[in-house]
């Protein structure tokens, strides 16, 4: 037997072993490593508010806590109003539910020739709210459950707001622990990989926040012009889902106004629906480009794309993470991928022929084709290959 054989099969089991001990930890850890990822995106996106406290004689600890107060009162704020706008919507709704019934049934036994009666289907109605009875009451049996999984969520909020807290106020102390372990030329390279991070996530976030206001105030002008129900709670709705919700929460956050609006007309409806495309177009050309302009700025498919990521790796909590993630990944491969000069190609050139041929620099010299950056694409041969360095 060879002298090392002994030495690597005890070190191959002290790997399988090792390797092991830390997927069980892991997987023993999970929940507390998603709070701690949760924390550091919430710690990331504070940190700018925070500093700019710092700057005007506010004590670290002072000024983390003004911030978080403020978000979490706007949470609560969001949410109570919504809910207030959903129990008010489902009375409405089923006080009118008898109305709605007599009237169906006489569009439809004069459409059709038939002969159904309101009484028989207001007596089904009360079939189904005797069953809605019964599920309630089977919900309120498992009021344990639910109590128990309140705390457990109240917990994890709980430990969320403490290590944000920490990660925020102590933030120079904690990164200066870190870099204490690292050579300097690593140290430089983790603080501006952490600055970029602090700056792109916060104003994303930022920027988003108040692109929602924006549509926010002009959904609710529109919504009080228009004499509907639940304004500011509809606008509100609109406002944050069209803005944190990549692609789809437009649609989504758009098709609650022209529900309830549909409840008090057709006209409405329509005046709401055609206010929301306007808008949108508004948002898209104008609004979005100046203000995400210093920020930064995600296509709808790559935000898109990160959430669906999010969801799939950590649930939830990966949807509500993706968005910083993406965004602050993007970043640094903007930082750190060195770019070229790109050759004129017809696949890259967006211009119609009738348009090239007039834009055209000289008879028979087509433009050269203009590149990310201001930067123009090297016509052909060597210059085409060169960076721009070279």
């Amino acid at each position: 037997m060879p002298p090392w054989l002994p030495r690597a099969m005890f070190l191959a089991v002290w790997t399988v072993i090792a390797f092991g001990v830390a997927a069980w930890l892991f997987l023993q850890l999970r929940g507390l490593l998603v709070l701690l990822l949760i924390s550091l995106f919430l710690a990331l996106a504070l940190e700018p508010a925070v500093n700019f406290l710092h700057r005007h004689r506010w004590s670290r600890g002072a000024a983390t806590g003004a911030v978080m107060l403020s978000g979490l009162v706007i949470v609560v704020l969001f949410f109570s109003v919504l809910g207030s706008m959903l129990v008010g919507q489902v009375l409405e709704f089923v006080n009118q539910v008898p109305a709605m019934s007599r009237g169906l049934l006489s569009w439809v036994n004069a459409t059709f020739n038939t002969r159904f009666s309101p009484n028989n289907l207001l007596s089904e109605i009360t079939d189904a709210t005797g069953l809605i009875d019964q599920y309630a009451t089977s919900v309120a049996e498992n009021a344990w459950g639910a109590g128990t999984t309140l705390l457990v969520l109240l917990f994890n909020g709980l430990t969320v707001a403490l290590f944000t807290y920490y990660l925020t106020a102590d933030g120079p102390r904690f990164r200066r622990t870190i870099c204490s372990v690292l050579p300097p030329r690593t140290q430089r390279e983790v603080l501006r990989a952490w600055e970029i991070a602090i700056d792109k996530t916060g104003g994303y976030i930022y920027s988003r926040a108040l692109m929602a206001l924006v549509a926010t105030v002009a959904h609710y002008l529109a919504l009080v012009v228009l004499d509907i129900h639940y304004a500011f709670a509809l606008a509100l709705w609109v406002g944050v889902l069209s803005q944190f919700i990549p692609t789809v929460g437009t649609y989504i956050g758009g098709a609650l106004p022209v529900l309830v609006a549909l409840m008090q007309g057709p006209w409405p409806a329509l005046w709401m629906l055609v206010f929301i495309t306007l808008y949108q177009q508004f948002e898209n050309y104008l609004l979005q480009p100046r203000i995400t302009a210093r920020t930064l700025d995600m296509h709808p498919a790559v935000a898109f794309g990160s959430v669906i990521a999010g969801a799939a790796i950590l649930g939830a909590p990966g949807a509500l993470l993706a968005l910083p993630a993406g965004a602050s990944l993007q970043a640094f491969l903007g930082v750190y991928i060195r770019r070229y000069t790109v050759a004129e190609h017809p696949l890259l050139d967006d211009v119609p022929d009738d348009d090239e041929e007039h834009g055209a620099e000289g008879p028979g010299e087509p433009a050269a084709p203009a590149v990310p950056g201001g930067a123009t694409a090297a016509p052909r041969g060597d210059a085409a290959r060169r960076g721009p360095g070279a």
